[in-house]
């Protein structure tokens, strides 16, 4: 394993990170620069001027750690490569992973690995991914490692953000279809997941750079997660933007409440230390609703199904804890009446379009082409929920209102009355014309589910039947708006007297 070597050293860069530190075996940094490693320096001066700069300006040049420590490889590493063979004639692999990179943070590179963030490659299986390599694109892009072809849409598109199954050829070279590649949860040739540089990014691996909502926004945003564009409309984004200066992002502490005060960022949120908190780098354990699914579900019953840690961690705690984040700048009750309005959008989506939503798809599913996508329905239900309502929850999780309204709430519900429901429609008018009894039974299901959900209260309207609850409330509604603009009937004019 690389810097099994350097371990007696007991390199430590604590500042590399968001609190100062000591993890592990390692507990203090090389009392000088190593000979590899200033031989490395040497050449890549002059080849690579950018890099060494970069690294030059790092937590780790201060501590002597270089590129030999970071880079340096044991034969049998899958990876491993002698690197010059004139002059280095050293083991070195390209890639520096979690693994390495635990031989100083072990405490961040657990928590990384037990997060969301470290099994993003699972989209490789993923109906999304399904979109990338076959409905977006075809398998030209051949490389050595892949002869039978990827999607080039896939390979810089998915796999940049999600990470990529990293190829070594045969010569030792990595595959181009895997590598150059920081997706978060990149699978590394040793067996590890993640990549610390998709947020740290190499070589200076500036702690101010990850604080940074530009360095989130690489991945989190447009149209299906936007988190970024979200971010900036709300009004911790509008305070962090119009104080950046005073958000010390560079401090090795930092504290909000103590070390800034004028506005969070994602990693605030999500990730850095408070008065009671330390720092963790799990981004989904301050997280109460998993927003991501059609339906949203607490956030353990997700980590259940994919296997992490996070499965016994309930959402009440999680919710505690970013309570906790958010009681450096307001009140007990401000906070309480937040995740009031939160878990009331939530519920809306869930029970108004989801679940029938679902339902339906799933009793429309033998009308339909056995290809996904292959049907109209296919592309309107995932942007309902794949796009939209994720909108709509997430908006209002960071409270942004126009996303929760009219780029979320407005499209969900534009999307299931004005298209979703006219296709079903049309599935069951089809199917009940076809001459297969398998698809008129489906049609007949499908038709009693339709008008069982718009026989709902939540649906009512749109066959012009409201409830009498809702026609009363509207009512109130209109005569409250006019009397407070003067739109009541005008008054009869009388004729003047003589």
């Amino acid at each position: 394993m690389k810097l099994s070597r350097f371990l007696q050293w007991g390199l430590c860069v604590s500042t590399l990170i968001f609190t100062s530190t000591v993890w592990g075996a390692v507990s203090e940094p090389p009392k000088e620069m190593s000979e590899e490693t200033k031989a490395c320096v040497a050449c890549h001066k002059k080849n690579n001027p950018g890099i060494t700069q970069q690294w030059g300006q790092s937590a780790h040049y201060q501590a002597n750690v270089g590129c030999y420590e970071c880079h340096a490889a044991d034969e049998g590493d899958p990876d491993a490569f002698i690197h010059d063979e004139k002059k280095v004639k050293k083991n070195i692999s390209i890639i520096v992973s979690p693994k390495d990179c635990s031989n100083c943070h072990a405490d961040e590179v657990k928590q990384a690995s037990e997060s969301h963030h470290a099994a993003a490659a699972n989209i490789l299986a993923s109906l999304d991914n399904l979109l990338a390599e076959v409905v977006e694109g075809n398998s030209a892009f051949v490389t050595e490692g892949f002869p039978n072809g990827n999607s080039a849409a896939a390979v810089s598109g998915c796999w940049q953000c999600h990470g990529s199954i990293v190829k070594v050829n045969e010569d030792g070279a990595l595959d181009p279809a895997t590598w150059p590649n920081t997706g978060i949860g990149r699978i590394n040739p040793d067996g590890s997941k993640g990549s610390c540089t998709a947020c740290h990014a190499r070589h200076k691996f500036s702690v101010a750079q990850a604080r940074e909502p530009d360095t989130c926004g690489r991945c989190h945003l447009g149209p299906d997660h936007p988190q970024k564009e979200i971010y900036e409309e709300s009004k911790h984004g509008i305070q962090f933007a119009a104080n950046k200066e005073h958000m010390n992002l560079e401090n090795p502490k930092w504290i909000a409440g103590e070390d800034y005060f004028t506005g969070p960022t994602c990693a605030t949120c999500h990730m850095s230390a408070t008065r009671n908190q330390a720092v963790t780098h799990d981004v989904g354990t301050r997280i109460s609703w998993n927003n991501k699914p059609p339906i949203s579900l607490r956030p353990e019953v997700v980590d259940a199904k994919m296997g992490l840690p996070g499965a016994n961690l309930g959402w009440e705690e999680r919710r505690d804890d970013m309570k906790d984040v958010c009681s450096s700048c307001h009140t007990e009750e401000y906070i309480d009446n937040f995740y009031t309005q939160y878990d009331g959008l939530v519920q809306l989506y869930n029970e108004k379009f989801a679940k029938p939503g679902l339902a339906l798809v799933k009793l429309a599913k033998p009308l339909l082409r056995p290809a996904k996508f292959s049907n109209k329905l296919d592309w309107i239900w995932f942007e309902l929920w794949h796009h939209e309502g994720r909108r709509a929850r997430m908006g209002t999780a960071m409270m942004a209102p126009d996303y929760t309204h009219w780029l979320g709430t407005y499209m969900v519900s534009q999307s299931f009355y004005i298209k979703f429901i006219p296709e079903l429609e049309h599935l069951i008018e089809t199917g009940m014309a076809s001459k297969d009894t398998t698809k008129v039974a489906a049609a007949k299901a499908l038709k009693a589910k339709l008008d069982a959900t718009l026989a709902e209260d939540n649906h009512k309207w749109y066959d012009n039947k409201l409830t009498d609850k809702q026609k009363a409330t509207r009512k109130a509604a209109i005569e409250q708006t006019k009397a407070k603009y003067g739109l009541g009937k005008p008054e009869a004019k009388t004729k003047p007297t003589k």
